[in-house]
């Protein structure tokens, strides 16, 4: 048992280009941001978890059933920055260490967030997230699934929304059959002083070119950790997605 102090973050926003107001979506019942908060709450590494959002119907809810939240400023660019935000209103002096924990995966578990806890507590970087092999060859092609590869330590060498590595003379059959392909999964852990470190970085060449903040972090410098995971993950981003969410809670 790590004796690190986490806190866990869920970013909330409302506005969403794709799924407006996802985060209080019904999903069997429950809102989205509801499923969440109660599978993070489950985690047994997190000394706290507190939903961090930019909107007052947000905020409304989360104290309506019971959780904690604090508002946070809509001009956020990303997740990361809201979750230092939060931190600080929080107390940043109370943890160590802070997960970001995404709004929009329903069917989270818990278990995922101890093994990234885990894996932060063995990271020489200050920074770790997970992975699981992929077993789809439809997801090397979906830019929306997002690839690593890692080096011998376990440490990020490049996240990608393209299929890496190429298999320059693969034999005939599934690609992920002829190399153990990793697919992110959208969880991250962050030593505070290093989350301090992330928030002052100016956007990266890299990562405009893939739309992927953590490979800022990479280009300059960083060592990000990959844990392993057996537990898939499944993100809301679209209404398709909802349906299919929709269809996973009634079964």
């Amino acid at each position: 048992m790590s004796t690190l102090r986490f806190l866990g973050i869920i970013p909330a926003r409302y506005a969403s280009t794709r799924l407006p107001a996802k985060p209080l979506a019904d999903i069997g019942g429950k809102t989205m941001i509801q499923r969440v908060l109660e599978r993070a709450t489950q985690a047994t590494t997190l000394s706290h978890v507190v939903v961090a959002t930019d909107d007052q119907r947000i905020f409304d809810h989360v104290v309506d059933i019971g959780g904690k939240v604090v508002m946070t400023d809509p001009a956020h660019p990303s997740g990361t920055d809201r979750c230092y935000e939060a931190l600080a209103n929080v107390g940043a002096d109370r943890f160590d260490a802070v997960v970001n924990i995404q709004g929009d995966e329903p069917f989270l578990v818990p278990a995922q967030i101890d093994e990234l806890c885990a894996t932060l507590t063995v990271s020489s970087g200050g920074l770790a997230t997970l992975a699981h092999h992929l077993t789809d060859d439809r997801d090397l092609d979906d830019p929306g699934k997002v690839k690593i590869t890692v080096d011998v330590h376990g440490d990020a060498l490049y996240f990608s929304r393209a299929a890496i590595p190429v298999l320059r003379n693969r034999a005939q059959g599934p690609r992920h059959q002829a190399f153990r392909f990793l697919k992110h999964i959208g969880l991250y852990a962050y030593r505070t002083p290093v989350l301090a470190k992330l928030v002052a970085l100016k956007p990266s060449p890299l990562e405009l070119a893939e739309s992927l903040e953590q490979l800022r972090w990479l280009e300059n410098g960083f060592s990000v950790r990959v844990g392993l995971t057996q537990h898939p993950s499944f993100c809301v981003d679209t209404p398709a997605d909802l349906e299919e969410a929709r269809r996973l809670a009634e079964g």
